[in-house]
């Protein structure tokens, strides 16, 4: 498929995904979601990619959905909308590739529920965070209401959303909504450091770790930790660990099989 609102770069096993309609400030329409869809399932199958960074063309990461494409669209429409977006969250969310959310501006809307689908989100000094949903007479309509209060807690996501109030990126961080915050200048550089950093480490191990920690979330203690014995035991499956310990003791950098996930 070609990408007409989107540009990828692939570089040294990172890919870098940039959301381009800068005119409409990013906000994400249908053929938006397609290409999105197509472009992480071409990535997920992609070998020489090890980790995947998101952001956004210009002064904003994603300002939303757009509402202008929403705004004729019947209940049937929109319930088959909100269920396409929930579809490619949960794909970037589970797919075995770490994705990083680079983001650059306001992620708001359905830009804030993009970026929380996203392993890391690193932000810019400049950006801000919001689900503004109720001033349109709607609610998040692609996991908002489920992802916001797991990672910042009940009360303050009741805040954010039931107010449609945004919050900044100091805000943000504080209330463990992003890993960190960058001048704006740094926010790609910084990016692609901690996406090479992530990318030395052995592969397979990086997808089953993710797996185990997306599990953790939907089940008990004592189930999370038997799928981490099994995925433990897959480890040695692989050969990374002969290979991570023997670079250890050998004061060495690994060198892992390459295509390896």
């Amino acid at each position: 498929m070609e990408y007409d609102n989107l540009v990828l770069e692939v570089e040294d096993g990172i890919a870098l995904i940039k959301i381009n309609r800068p005119d409409a400030l990013n906000a994400i329409n249908t053929a938006t979601i397609e290409q999105l869809e197509d472009c992480f399932k071409s990535l997920s199958q992609d070998e020489t990619v090890r980790v995947i960074i998101l952001t956004g063309e210009g002064k904003t990461f994603v300002a939303g959905g757009d509402i202008s494409e929403m705004r004729e669209k019947s209940p049937t429409e929109a319930r088959r909308f909100a269920r396409r977006g929930h579809e490619l969250l949960a794909f970037i969310e589970n797919m075995e590739k770490p994705v990083i959310a680079a983001v650059n501006g306001h992620a708001l809307g359905g830009g804030c529920e993009l970026c929380m689908a996203c392993d890391l989100r690193i932000a810019s000094d400049r950006a801000h965070f919001g689900q503004p949903e109720v001033k349109l007479g709607l609610i998040p309509g692609w996991a908002g209401t489920q992802r916001l209060p797991r990672l910042i807690g009940l009360t303050k996501a009741k805040e954010m959303i039931l107010t449609g109030d945004p919050i900044d990126a100091e805000t943000a961080l504080k209330s463990g909504l992003v890993n960190s915050v960058v001048a704006h200048e740094n926010l790609l550089h910084d990016s692609k450091v901690l996406a090479k950093k992530i990318a030395s480490m052995g592969p397979t191990a990086i997808a089953l770790a993710k797996t185990c920690m997306n599990r953790s979330m939907e089940s008990d203690m004592f189930t999370g930790a038997a799928h981490e014995a099994e995925a433990f035991g897959v480890c040695f499956s692989t050969g990374e660990p002969k290979e991570g310990i023997s670079a250890f003791f050998e004061k060495r950098k690994a060198e892992w099989q390459k295509g390896k996930s």
